[in-house]
């Protein structure tokens, strides 16, 4: 004997008057039927139907009335039933050509969907493979999370090498390789003695600089007048010029000399030219 719809066993969740034709709620309905209530929902997330939706709420609807009513877990639901039944037809008219009017059928439909408990053996098999999942899961965490940490521990020894040439890198590294004999002290202390020493020998010369300033003050005092000065300055420039015009004509006898070497090269260099035997 035939169950009646109204009799399947299982919880329910009905949605009546649902603002789109059977046929195209049939279409989602197809795709979920038989399915544990994880896979339905995640099919119905991610599906382009305009119902897939509406469904996917119904679904959910079904399994909080079975979670709260009847105490069952919604990973051990599946979809045993649904089903898309016609509802009523609102008549619409829209105007055409010549006065004529057309008729517009608005389908509604009344969506059903029943989950049931799936066999005890099928759960049975449901919880070791998401068990296995669990385990699998773990493991590759584990080993990623020490493949990072053999990468971390890499990079500082790469970094401690590369930046302990000097000070205390480099104890570090020989402290790390053992059997390593002791690198020579670095030059690099030996050479910047000298620049601290500066700052020592530049203090006596502002010392003296400043006692210099008294014998200065001392010379101005002593300076003789304007027109002394004026009387001195030439007799200083005269010898000057003098040298500059003995440099000159020394500079021009460089030149001639550096010219003449320069031809007597060239003639030396220069091939004779031949008549063309060709």
């Amino acid at each position: 004997m035939a169950v009646k719809t109204n009799e399947r066993p299982g919880t329910r969740a009905v949605l009546r008057h649902c603002g789109m034709a059977s046929s195209k709620a049939r279409e989602v309905l197809d795709l979920v039927r038989g399915l544990d209530y994880t896979r339905a929902v995640e099919l119905l997330d991610h599906t382009d139907r305009g119902a897939g939706p509406v469904v996917a709420k119904l679904v959910r609807s079904a399994a909080a009335n079975a979670e709260h009513n009847d105490g069952q877990f919604p990973e051990e639901l599946y979809i045993s039933t649904c089903y898309a039944d016609e509802g009523p037809t609102l008549k619409r008219y829209r105007p055409r050509a010549r006065g004529r009017s057309t008729r517009i059928r608005k389908r509604t439909c009344h969506i059903t969907v029943i989950l049931s408990r799936m066999p005890e053996d099928q759960i049975a098999r449901l919880k070791a493979r998401s068990a296995a999942q669990n385990v699998d899961r773990r493991a590759r965490r584990v080993a990623g999370a020490r493949r990072r940490s053999r990468a971390v521990a890499a990079i500082e020894e790469t970094s401690a090498l590369v930046t302990g040439e000097g000070g205390e890198g480099t104890g570090e590294a020989e402290a790390r390789t053992p059997g390593a004999t002791p690198a020579a002290p670095p030059e690099a202390p030996a050479k910047a003695a000298p620049t601290k020493k500066v700052p020592a020998k530049a203090a006596p010369a502002k010392k003296a600089a400043a006692k210099a300033a008294p014998a200065k003050k001392a010379a101005a005092k002593a300076a003789p007048t304007k027109k002394a000065a004026a009387k001195k300055a030439p007799t200083k420039a005269v010898p000057a010029k003098k040298a500059a015009v003995k440099a000159a004509p020394a500079k021009a006898a460089a030149a001639s000399r550096a010219t003449r070497a320069i031809a007597r090269l060239a003639k030396k260099t220069r091939k004779p030219l031949g008549k063309d035997k060709s």
